[in-house]
């Protein structure tokens, strides 16, 4: 039935795919106008619909970059309760930017992270209330045409690689394959941490990369997990009964990485974004009360933590602890400094006398 379904759905993506190539031909020969900025702007997107694992990877930027930099973030603030430009400040929350960028909020306090729409007028609107920004990247920013990036950095999920995908809705692409050839280098991302060197060289000749293009390899790494509340280190033992609770694209790779740590671990999925409510809070209480085991726990991911933390008060209330756990990227073969290298090369055209 569901392949059938497919192939109805078929003729819409052919119908979409052509709508969005019409749209980036214009932009190419300059028939719709992009805007170029005079500094730094990385954008960090992907051609299909969620589950690359960019968040991590924008993380990566902004702990590479903010040592040397004044760094600051735009997004679009994906289903947040509000709308325009937003520069997040003490009294923000998931909210009123999103989970994403609050994410970004309370990890990297040092740097400025704003939120909007129309990213044209934003880095303007940015810029002079953060004049001494140095460089923005441009959270989930590979479609959006309209801002000329200085860098374009595309992602794709080892297991849901561009090259073997489609259009939505028969697939999970926003755009065709082509669109690949915008970017300056390409990150296949959430590769196992075991990939061969030959399984590596496959897909670079599957990907074809153009001579200025250059290709990385990523792995996630997760790390120590702490309290939801307390931000204090959560120490569990393998026979703890793991109930994750997650509203995330692709939860597949923590739930193979609990399963990895712990005896038993089952999942209480929730939609993407998905804001939770108080009568969801005492879901998850039921649901963790009636698993097997004394000794239990809810873990869940710092996405979800942002729009949980919203209802701080009944957590406590319903006396649930939850276990928040971390995830970094890793580059693989050795090619860290490279892309570091490659990050810095562009940023420093701007700033010459910046020593890293």
């Amino acid at each position: 039935m569901l392949k059938y379904l497919s192939v109805l759905l078929y003729p819409f993506s052919l119908l979409y795919g052509l709508v969005m190539w019409i749209r980036n031909k214009l932009y190419d020969k300059g028939l719709l106008t992009a805007v170029e900025f005079d500094i730094p702007t990385i954008a960090a997107g992907n051609l299909s619909v969620g589950g690359t694992g960019k968040t991590p990877h924008v993380e990566y930027l902004i702990r590479l970059l903010k040592e040397h930099f004044q760094v600051a973030t735009l997004s679009r603030g994906y289903n947040r309760r509000s709308s325009g430009y937003i520069l997040a400040d003490e009294h923000t929350t998931a909210a009123d930017i999103g989970d994403e960028p609050m994410q970004f909020h309370d990890k990297f306090p040092d740097i400025h992270v704003s939120v909007g729409e129309e990213r044209m007028l934003a880095i303007p609107q940015l810029l002079m209330d953060e004049p001494g920004t140095q460089v923005v990247l441009l959270d989930d920013a590979f479609q959006h045409r309209s801002i000329k990036p200085g860098m374009n950095i595309m992602i794709t999920e080892y297991n849901r690689r561009f090259t073997k995908d489609h259009i939505v809705p028969f697939g999970r692409l926003r755009e065709g394959r082509q669109g690949y050839t915008r970017a300056n280098c390409i990150i296949v991302s959430k590769c196992p941490p075991t990939l061969s060197l030959a399984e590596k060289q496959a897909i670079e000749k599957e990907i074809n990369p153009l001579p200025h293009q250059q290709v990385f390899f990523t792995t996630l790494q997760y790390g120590a997990m702490y309290d939801l509340i307390t931000h204090e280190p959560v120490q569990l033992a393998a026979d703890t009964t793991v109930l994750l609770t997650c509203g995330i694209a692709r939860p597949e790779p923590l739930l193979e990485k609990l399963r990895s740590s712990f005896d038993q671990v089952f999942l209480l999925p929730f939609p993407d974004h998905y804001y939770y409510s108080e009568k969801d809070i005492a879901k998850i209480r039921k649901e963790l009360d009636d698993l097997p085991g004394k000794n239990k726990i809810v873990v869940t991911t710092e996405k979800d933590a942002v729009r949980l933390h919203l209802l701080k008060k009944t957590l406590t209330e319903q006396n649930l602890h939850m276990a928040v756990m971390p995830v970094e990227i890793a580059f693989l073969f050795g090619a860290q400094e490279t892309f570091n290298n490659f990050i810095f090369d562009y940023v420093s055209r701007y700033y010459p006398a910046t020593n890293q």
